[in-house]
């Protein structure tokens, strides 16, 4: 099938074993459910025993629903005060919740729990950095053990605690001295080129900020740390003076990842003469900025809980900082909190250069609470705002795609294609690949093959676009080896995707190779147990190759599983019928069978984020 977007949650039961084994345990990962407005307080007093409160807690827990988690929790602890499971649950739902003073009080009585130590720790040394306490931050922040990324976590904030103690050139010397594996420098150049700024040292801060936006493993590795350095080197230039080097490093990371909106904002600021003050101006700041730099490099699916407690941590040390409300609302969002998602970026301040992202991402929110209308005319005011920004193009063509309006969808899409010009750069692909899409609902192939091709062409190896692409080819039966080969390499690029496995599987089907067909369609349904296309399409390959209990199993299991995009009543009509017999002078499966209607398609990557 044309592949769509699903999210992996980490139950939040599995955090302490990711946070205890570096991410070495097994998380449970269910399937994502339709989004749902955020959950609705209750009163704990119905729980009326310790069991009750209990499995009510890990209820609230596991579905990210912290204001009744803390509650519920709490009033466990009235049945059993000592309980310390429940306290560490108590404590870890506090600071994702936001509530870092009183998880700092949890973390206070928990100091001693090794179960819990390495947050615990983090805490209470980044408490005392904030409260000036720099020598006991130092000590409490000590880390011998083995896990690379503590070690990495805790000599980047103890080091922040000697800057804010007055000993930065101590601190450099520290870090720099820092051994481990290559992906360290990714995050110390940075680090070190703002406490050199902090410490007020530009020539020594210049050093290390260029030598992290010129890294090019930064970018892969950890996209928010590179656009933060970036940043910091132009603010760093502006303020020396130096108006065309600060336009110089804008352009290097306009380069490595493209239509950056408060990369934009910062260019306009400098071009006009100003010199935009640094992010990171204190210990409290830099230290908040490590959690942010870890947190975002471990930002997938799957992780989401992890990532929101260290950002958590990061907005309680510095809650100005736009990317960390940006990248919570995105967590929140993934969560399917789209009420807190609003709220967060809602607080992204008015001058800040990541305020026209917080807009966009907002207006994609609203989307998906069901205001379907406020967020067409809140997006729509900002491309009228501003028609360069291709970003707003996506946004708003991301909540027409999910309206179904492809019309709309299309002409949205052609706009950007004239705001980009006759010479798009590498990270436009997604504007020509959502075109694609647009026109294929309107069934003008003519028009959306050549915007998938644009798409390839920028970006070759793209699963998404060869996914897409070769899919409809083979569907449409035209180009089936051309199309089949590009299924390949897509599953290549993501073997572990059920949607694209279940494309190449489909692929052979179409073709009448029902035996490769149902090997991969097997496989996809181990990746994807619970989608009804994917049952489907198993059913009929295991109809085709004499299998025929199992095919009606399959069938059933479809009817009864997830997913919008089957027909549900020629399903029922297969399990009494079957499916045709085949033309025995056919070359190909029989094309009588209507193809399935294809999946809505993903919608693009939160705009602060790299394609």
């Amino acid at each position: 099938m044309r592949q769509k977007t699903g999210h992996l949650l980490l139950c939040s039961a599995a955090l302490a074993t990711v946070l205890l084994f570096g991410g070495q345990g097994q998380a449970a990962t269910p399937e994502a459910k339709p989004a749902v407005a955020d959950a609705v307080t209750f009163d704990a007093s119905d729980a009326q025993s310790f069991s009750g409160a209990f499995l009510a807690a890990r209820t609230a827990d596991v579905d990210h629903d912290y204001v009744n988690a803390i509650q519920l929790y709490r009033k466990a602890l009235t049945y059993e005060p000592a309980n310390l499971q429940i306290r560490e649950r108590l404590m870890i739902s506090l600071f994702l919740n936001g509530s870092f003073d009183e998880g700092l009080k949890e973390a206070q009585a928990l100091k001693d729990d090794t179960a819990v130590e390495r947050i615990t720790r983090i805490v209470r040394g980044l408490d005392a950095i904030r409260a000036g306490k720099f020598d006991t931050a130092r000590k409490i922040l000590a880390y011998e053990g083995p896990n690379d990324l503590d070690k990495l976590t805790h000599q980047l904030l103890a080091a922040w605690a000697q800057v804010g103690g007055g000993k930065g050139k101590q601190a450099i010397a520290s870090v720099s001295s820092l051994k481990g594996p290559d992906w360290f420098k990714v995050f110390t150049d940075y680090q070190l080129g703002s406490m050199a700024l902090v410490n007020g040292d530009q020539n020594t801060a210049r050093q290390y900020l260029n030598s992290a936006v010129t890294n090019r493993d930064a970018v892969p590795t950890a996209p928010d740390t590179f656009m933060r350095a970036v940043m910091a080197l132009a603010r760093l230039e502006a303020a020396a003076g130096n108006k065309q080097k600060a336009l110089d490093a804008i352009s290097v990371g306009d380069e490595m990842i493209n239509n950056y909106a408060p990369l934009k904002a910062l260019r306009q600021s400098i071009e006009k003469g100003e010199k935009p003050a640094q992010q990171v101006t204190n210990a409290a700041e830099g230290a908040a900025g490590v959690l942010f730099s870890v947190g975002g490099a471990l930002n997938r699916q799957g992780a989401e809980d992890m990532v929101a407690l260290y950002l958590e941590i990061s907005h309680a040390l510095d809650p100005k900082s736009a990317d960390t409300l940006i990248m919570l609302g995105g967590i929140a969002e993934k969560l399917e909190k789209p009420d807190r998602a609003i709220a967060l970026y809602g607080k992204v301040p008015a001058d800040s250069p990541m305020r026209r992202i917080s807009e966009l991402q907002l207006g994609v929110t609203l989307s998906d609470t069901g205001k379907v209308d406020e967020a067409k005319k809140h997006l729509k005011a900002l491309i009228d705002s501003d028609p360069a920004d291709i970003r707003s193009y996506i946004a708003y063509g991301s909540v027409l795609s999910e309206a179904k309006d492809y019309k709309a969808m299309a002409e949205t899409y052609d706009k950007a294609v004239e705001v980009i010009g006759p010479v798009p750069r590498a990270g436009d692909w997604t504007v020509f690949f959502q075109r694609g899409i647009a026109y294929e609902r309107l069934k003008q192939w003519d028009k959306a093959e050549p915007s998938f091709r644009k798409a390839l062409e920028l970006r070759p190896e793209q699963p998404q676009v060869l996914n897409y692409l070769g899919y409809s080819l083979v569907d449409m039966n035209i180009n089936l080896e051309e199309g089949l080969g590009m299924i390949k390499k897509a599953v290549d690029g993501k073997p572990d995707d059920g949607y694209i496995v279940d494309s190449l599987g489909w692929a052979y089907f179409r073709m009448g190779q029902y035996d490769d067909a149902v090997t991969e369609l097997e496989r996809a349904v181990q990746l994807r147990a619970g989608d009804a296309t994917i049952n489907d399409h198993l059913g009929d390959a295991y109809w085709r190759v004499g299998r025929k209990l199992e095919a009606v199993y399959q069938w059933n299991r479809a009817i009864i599983s997830e997913g919008e995009d089957v027909n549900r009543d020629h399903i029922k009509e297969k399990i009494a019928n079957g499916l045709p017999p085949l033309d025995p002078n056919a070359t190909t499966a029989d094309r009588s069978e209507p193809a399935p209607v294809a999946p809505a398609p993903p919608a693009p990557e939160n705009p602060d984020k790299k394609s």
